[in-house]
């Protein structure tokens, strides 16, 4: 079962924990460099965009898939979704059926990708580039959800998705902080960086960037979508299995939900029977409404018993990606140059 992000990935050192642990995040920071500069990934007969990060877990990656999508299909191009598939058993390549496959199979992203556009699960996303090539036509665009690092498969626009808020953290590699690499080294891999989230970003942390990447840097937003308004001034019980629950939690806050409780847990979690029962148990009390993520909805799909039916009694807010009109077009042509390649 996944685990939870360490609160002390997000403090100013780390503390004791981010020191225990430094020489190991040394070596996985040298393995990972290492992995990356010596690559000679599958260059794909078709163009290939991706929506990664810096840091492990949430920054917005599959909302601003979602856009790039959009943007490929405004291109008159068709656009196919690659995803390693995290927290599946399946290891592709396979294209999803989300009427077949369950998030046990393939993960919740890829249910919700698959829902906009043809989506294959690959570990190995090489291999998945190929599926796509001998599935697609030839006016496919291949969209990565994550996989920055990866160096299985050559990228015409790799973009790295930032959040404002957080930032990264203390700086330190997995595991004695949240970075996937040394910072140095997966700045060069970007050409374009993406600010979400809320609020001023820190002056220290455009320093940083601008440090480590010449790439643009443009602002996102993450915003509520469909029925979000219904909830405003409703009683909610929130409940979240992400890696950055806040952002979820703050959003229902800022559409006038009446947040009453909110329960986290684990990133990408399975719900049990007793969880599930829970969650139902209070609304029933309380009278709330149940609200969740639209990847934790996923994940309950096919599900029986008390999970079954919290799929059934819970709605999800969906977000979207929002993006300003200047830096929009700055976006929408570098996604024009890497189809033009």
């Amino acid at each position: 079962m996944p685990a939870s992000e360490p609160r002390w990935w997000y403090g100013r050192d780390g503390g004791w924990q981010a020191l225990l642990l430094s020489p190991v995040a040394a070596l996985v920071g040298r393995v990972a460099a290492r992995r990356i500069l010596n690559a000679k990934p599958y260059r794909s007969s078709l163009p290939v965009i991706c929506a990664g990060n810096f840091t492990a877990g949430g920054s917005g990656k599959t909302p601003l898939a979602l856009l790039l999508a959009q943007l490929v299909a405004e291109e008159d191009r068709e656009p196919w979704f690659l995803s390693r598939g995290y927290g599946g058993k399946l290891a592709g390549p396979v294209r999803v059926a989300p009427a077949r496959h369950s998030a046990a199979d393939v993960g919740d992203e890829p249910l919700l990708l698959a829902r906009a556009a043809p989506t294959i699960v690959s570990r190995d996303r090489g291999l998945g580039a190929k599926a796509i090539e001998a599935m697609a036509s030839d006016k496919a665009v291949i969209i990565m959800d994550d996989g920055l690092q990866n160096p299985g498969l050559a990228k015409d626009l790799s973009i790295a998705i930032v959040d404002r808020s957080r930032g990264f953290g203390n700086g330190r590699v997995i595991p004695a902080g949240p970075l996937r690499a040394p910072l140095e080294v997966q700045g060069k891999l970007a050409q374009l960086i993406v600010l979400t989230g809320q609020g001023a970003t820190d002056p220290s942390l455009l320093e940083s960037l601008k440090a480590i990447s010449g790439a643009p840097i443009i602002s996102a937003g993450i915003r509520a979508n469909g029925n979000a308004m219904q909830l405003r001034n409703r009683k909610v019980i929130a409940f979240a299995g992400i890696a950055n629950p806040e952002r979820f939690f703050s959003t229902l806050r800022a559409i006038g939900a009446l947040v009453t409780a909110q329960k986290t847990f684990a990133d990408h979690h399975m719900f049990t029977e007793a969880e599930a029962r829970g969650l139902l148990d209070d609304a029933e009390r309380t009278g709330a409404l149940l609200v969740t993520t639209e990847k934790d909805l996923a994940r309950l799909a096919g599900a029986t018993g008390a999970p079954g039916a919290l799929r059934d009694r819970a709605q999800a807010l969906a977000m979207r990606t929002t993006i300003e009109e200047n830096d929009l077009g700055v976006l929408r042509q570098l996604v024009r140059s890497a189809i033009a390649r």
